[in-house]
């Protein structure tokens, strides 16, 4: 199967930013849609505004850091559409601080969010793809891993292990499955509601020329749409003034 019409896509962190604005446009090119975040109200309410406009779409609670959450995910991707297509891994946190604040909690947060989950959605669409013969993995990374600053290492760190896992799966996935990094940077998106830390708050640059998530969207879209034997390996997607 090729392009985006009639494809089933689950995508993880739908509930706002890069992962609604993806199903938003994926729907609009006849996608059928699978979506997981924390906060069932933004995805019922995403559902509702895809359904409006013509789209199909299903949500499912689902919080990354449960390996069973990623599992019902798939599974319901299956039971409902009979197939998943792909597997769009968004979900992210980043609460950066700098090493002496010692927020240990947060760097745990972030490897179980950031990482581990990326992990468990391997874990369950792998066998799935396997048995169909075909399958993508999305893996939603970021400019963070490739220039490393400080406050914000364990974020890089967790980022730049999906990186690696993805070349590493990619490597062990053969002719029928494909795996897509995409690597945003500035992006507008609740990022920094995330972070704890009052230095990193009080510090923040105030930037005006950030991406917005339909960018990235689109470069989703870009890498999904290609013919079966075409594997986009990774995508950087940064704002012209971001250095």
């Amino acid at each position: 199967m090729t392009g985006i019409d009639g494809k089933v896509v689950a995508i993880t962190g739908a509930g706002s930013g890069i992962g609604e604005a993806s199903a938003l446009l994926l729907a609009s090119r006849g996608a059928k849609l699978v979506l997981g975040a924390r906060r069932s109200d933004r995805l019922e309410a995403l559902v509702a505004r895809i359904e409006a406009n013509g789209g199909t779409a299903v949500w499912t609670t689902t919080d990354v850091r449960r390996r069973g959450d990623l599992a019902d995910l798939v599974a319901y991707a299956c039971r409902h559409y009979g197939a998943l297509d792909v597997l769009v891994s968004n979900a992210g946190v980043g609460p950066i601080s700098p090493f002496d604040e010692l927020r240990v909690e947060d760097w745990d947060q972030m490897i179980d969010v950031n990482f581990r989950g990326v992990l468990y959605g391997i874990a369950a669409a792998l066998p799935v793809f396997r048995k169909q013969s075909r399958g993508q993995f999305v893996n939603v990374v970021s400019t963070a891993g490739l220039r490393i600053v400080p406050n914000q290492a364990v974020y890089a760190a967790t980022k730049n292990a999906v990186r690696t896992v993805s070349e590493g799966l990619r490597q062990e996935a053969g002719p029928d499955l494909r795996v897509t990094m995409i690597s945003p940077g500035y992006v507008a998106t609740e990022f920094a509601d995330s972070v704890t830390s009052p230095t990193v708050k009080s510090q923040a640059p105030a930037v005006d020329f950030a991406l917005s998530p339909d960018d990235i969207a689109r470069a989703v879209a870009f890498a999904i749409e290609q013919p079966s034997n075409v594997d986009v390996g990774d995508i950087v997607v940064r704002p012209t003034a971001q250095s």
